[in-house]
Protein backbone atom coordinates (compact mmCIF):
# COMPACT_ATOMS: atom_id res chain seq x y z
CA UNK A 1 0.00 0.00 0.00
CA UNK A 2 1.37 3.43 -0.95
CA UNK A 3 1.18 6.08 1.78
CA UNK A 4 1.66 9.82 1.42
CA UNK A 5 0.88 11.77 4.59
CA UNK A 6 1.57 15.52 4.92
CA UNK A 7 1.19 17.86 7.89
CA UNK A 8 2.09 21.51 7.55
CA UNK A 9 1.60 24.88 9.13
CA UNK A 10 2.44 28.45 8.14
CA UNK A 11 4.29 30.11 11.00
CA UNK A 12 4.81 33.84 11.60
CA UNK A 13 8.60 33.64 11.52
CA UNK A 14 11.53 33.68 9.13
CA UNK A 15 12.79 30.50 7.45
CA UNK A 16 15.92 30.75 9.61
CA UNK A 17 13.89 30.82 12.84
CA UNK A 18 11.72 27.87 11.78
CA UNK A 19 14.82 26.03 10.56
CA UNK A 20 16.24 26.23 14.08
CA UNK A 21 13.23 24.19 15.26
CA UNK A 22 14.30 21.39 12.91
CA UNK A 23 17.89 21.73 14.10
CA UNK A 24 16.75 21.14 17.69
CA UNK A 25 15.26 17.69 16.94
CA UNK A 26 16.34 14.97 19.39
CA UNK A 27 18.52 17.43 21.29
CA UNK A 28 18.40 18.40 24.93
CA UNK A 29 16.34 21.49 24.05
CA UNK A 30 14.12 19.98 21.33
CA UNK A 31 11.45 22.59 20.53
CA UNK A 32 9.70 20.68 17.75
CA UNK A 33 9.09 17.07 18.80
CA UNK A 34 6.06 16.70 21.12
CA UNK A 35 6.60 15.17 24.55
CA UNK A 36 4.33 13.99 27.30
CA UNK A 37 2.15 11.22 25.94
CA UNK A 38 4.49 10.58 23.00
CA UNK A 39 7.77 8.65 22.89
CA UNK A 40 10.84 10.87 22.76
CA UNK A 41 12.82 11.02 19.52
CA UNK A 42 16.27 9.61 20.24
CA UNK A 43 19.23 9.47 17.87
CA UNK A 44 22.48 7.76 18.85
CA UNK A 45 24.71 10.49 17.37
CA UNK A 46 22.33 13.43 17.39
CA UNK A 47 21.00 15.04 14.25
CA UNK A 48 23.78 13.94 11.88
CA UNK A 49 23.68 11.86 8.70
CA UNK A 50 24.02 8.18 9.57
CA UNK A 51 22.69 8.58 13.13
CA UNK A 52 20.20 5.86 14.08
CA UNK A 53 17.32 5.78 16.50
CA UNK A 54 13.64 6.53 16.46
CA UNK A 55 10.65 6.99 18.72
CA UNK A 56 8.79 4.09 20.31
CA UNK A 57 8.64 1.19 17.84
CA UNK A 58 9.40 3.46 14.88
CA UNK A 59 13.07 3.12 13.88
CA UNK A 60 15.00 5.14 11.35
CA UNK A 61 18.34 6.52 10.19
CA UNK A 62 19.13 10.16 9.38
CA UNK A 63 19.51 9.88 5.60
CA UNK A 64 20.04 13.56 4.76
CA UNK A 65 20.30 16.82 6.64
CA UNK A 66 20.60 20.42 5.47
CA UNK A 67 20.85 22.46 8.70
CA UNK A 68 18.10 25.03 9.06
CA UNK A 69 16.22 23.68 6.04
CA UNK A 70 15.47 19.97 5.91
CA UNK A 71 16.02 16.58 7.50
CA UNK A 72 15.06 13.17 6.10
CA UNK A 73 14.79 9.94 8.10
CA UNK A 74 14.69 6.55 6.33
CA UNK A 75 12.64 3.86 8.06
CA UNK A 76 14.36 0.75 9.40
CA UNK A 77 11.37 -0.46 11.42
CA UNK A 78 8.81 -1.64 12.10
CA UNK A 79 8.91 -4.42 9.57
CA UNK A 80 6.87 -3.53 6.51
CA UNK A 81 7.50 0.25 6.61
CA UNK A 82 9.61 1.15 3.55
CA UNK A 83 10.17 4.83 2.93
CA UNK A 84 10.95 8.04 4.79
CA UNK A 85 9.65 10.89 6.86
CA UNK A 86 11.04 14.41 6.82
CA UNK A 87 10.65 17.95 8.09
CA UNK A 88 11.26 20.85 5.69
CA UNK A 89 11.08 24.65 5.70
CA UNK A 90 9.58 26.68 2.83
CA UNK A 91 9.20 30.45 2.49
CA UNK A 92 5.53 31.45 2.37
CA UNK A 93 4.21 34.96 1.84
CA UNK A 94 4.48 36.71 5.17
CA UNK A 95 5.72 33.65 7.05
CA UNK A 96 7.29 30.24 6.71
CA UNK A 97 5.72 26.89 5.95
CA UNK A 98 6.88 24.01 8.14
CA UNK A 99 6.03 20.70 6.46
CA UNK A 100 6.29 17.10 7.63
CA UNK A 101 6.04 14.50 4.88
CA UNK A 102 5.79 10.75 5.31
CA UNK A 103 6.10 8.71 2.09
CA UNK A 104 6.26 4.94 2.24
CA UNK A 105 4.99 1.62 1.00
CA UNK A 106 3.66 -0.85 3.53
CA UNK A 107 4.06 -4.60 3.23
CA UNK A 108 2.89 -7.62 5.22
CA UNK A 109 1.27 -6.88 8.59
CA UNK A 110 2.06 -3.17 8.20
CA UNK A 111 -0.74 -3.06 5.62
CA UNK A 112 -3.07 -3.51 8.60
CA UNK A 113 -1.16 -1.84 11.43
CA UNK A 114 -0.69 1.44 9.51
CA UNK A 115 -4.40 2.17 8.84
CA UNK A 116 -5.70 0.69 12.11
CA UNK A 117 -3.32 2.27 14.61
CA UNK A 118 -0.12 3.88 13.39
CA UNK A 119 -1.76 6.36 10.99
CA UNK A 120 -4.04 7.82 13.64
CA UNK A 121 -1.23 8.00 16.21
CA UNK A 122 1.09 9.52 13.60
CA UNK A 123 -1.48 12.18 12.67
CA UNK A 124 -2.06 13.13 16.32
CA UNK A 125 1.68 13.23 17.09
CA UNK A 126 2.40 15.42 14.06
CA UNK A 127 -0.41 17.85 14.86
CA UNK A 128 1.05 18.11 18.37
CA UNK A 129 4.44 18.80 16.76
CA UNK A 130 2.93 21.56 14.61
CA UNK A 131 1.30 23.01 17.75
CA UNK A 132 4.73 23.07 19.45
CA UNK A 133 6.20 24.86 16.43
CA UNK A 134 3.41 27.43 16.44
CA UNK A 135 3.80 27.95 20.19
CA UNK A 136 7.54 28.49 19.75
CA UNK A 137 7.16 30.93 16.85
CA UNK A 138 3.91 32.77 17.74
CA UNK A 139 3.75 32.47 21.52
CA UNK A 140 0.42 30.65 21.31
CA UNK A 141 -1.60 28.17 19.28
CA UNK A 142 -4.63 29.51 17.41
CA UNK A 143 -6.41 26.18 17.03
CA UNK A 144 -4.82 23.41 19.15
CA UNK A 145 -5.02 19.85 17.87
CA UNK A 146 -7.83 17.73 19.28
CA UNK A 147 -7.44 13.98 19.74
CA UNK A 148 -10.21 11.63 18.75
CA UNK A 149 -11.58 9.17 21.28
CA UNK A 150 -9.90 6.36 19.36
CA UNK A 151 -6.48 8.04 19.60
CA UNK A 152 -7.00 8.80 23.30
CA UNK A 153 -7.78 5.10 23.87
CA UNK A 154 -4.69 3.99 21.92
CA UNK A 155 -2.50 6.41 23.89
CA UNK A 156 -4.01 5.26 27.21
CA UNK A 157 -3.36 1.64 26.23
CA UNK A 158 0.24 2.62 25.47
CA UNK A 159 -0.04 1.21 21.96
CA UNK A 160 2.96 3.37 21.08
CA UNK A 161 5.40 3.00 24.00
Amino acid sequence: MAVLNIHQRVLPASPEEVGRLIDSLSGEHDRLWPWGDWPVMRLNSGLTVGSTGGHGPIRYTVAAYAPGQWVRFTFTGPRGFHGFHEYSVHPAGGGTLLRHTLAMHTHGLARLSWPLAFRRLHDALLEDSMDRAEQAMAGGVRSPAQRTGYVRALVLQRCLP
